[in-house]
């Protein structure tokens, strides 16, 4: 891998010092390479230490749960990941026992936060559509529809538009939004 030695050691720490870590240890070298794997492309482009770390710690965690889930140690319900019933688990690295608690994680990190990144770029993006046409009211109907959950009719009547109107920014500013995506 085309990693520097000093980025190998973080990615080394922030395994060892992951909760789910303890008790497979015999699975490190999975957990290192897949990490390792996954985190090529952000390294050389994240210039904060800070900003690096809290996104190693992130790719760590799912690598991890992946390993987890492909060592058979590790299964997915709908209320999160749930440690297998077995105590003792054979596989191709050594007999172990092994104890778990319960992890409840919906998301993986890696998915919240390009979640979160996506959900910035479309406000970014919804505000820049409004301020391209500040007549058409575009952020002020996305802010009544969607943050305060009121119906077309309830804006338009708020607004002092037609029903159809509102209906027409809508659509009209989820096709701009949708398009700037391609």
């Amino acid at each position: 891998m085309d990693l520097a030695q000093d980025k190998l050691e973080l990615i080394e720490k922030i395994i060892r010092n992951d909760k789910k870590f303890s008790n497979n240890e015999d699975l490190f070298e999975d957990f290192f390479n897949e990490t390792c794997k996954r985190s090529i492309g952000i390294v050389n482009i994240v210039t904060s230490d800070t900003a690096l770390e809290a996104y190693l710690k992130k790719i760590a965690t799912t690598s991890i749960l992946n390993v987890l889930k492909d060592s058979g140690r590790l299964r997915r319900t709908r209320t999160g990941y749930t440690p297998l019933e077995e105590t003792t688990i054979s596989n191709k690295y050594s007999e172990v026992e092994i104890s778990y608690g319960k992890f409840n994680i919906e998301i993986s990190p890696e998915e919240l936060a390009i979640q979160q990144e996506t959900i910035k770029q479309v406000a970014d993006l919804i505000c820049k559509i409004d301020e391209d046409d500040p007549n058409k009211q575009y952020l002020q109907i996305y802010k009544l529809r969607y943050d305060n959950g009121m119906t077309q009719k309830e804006i338009s009547e708020e607004l002092g538009l037609s029903q159809s109107e509102v209906s027409k920014r809508l659509f009209k500013l989820m096709k701009k939004v949708k398009e700037s995506f391609r």
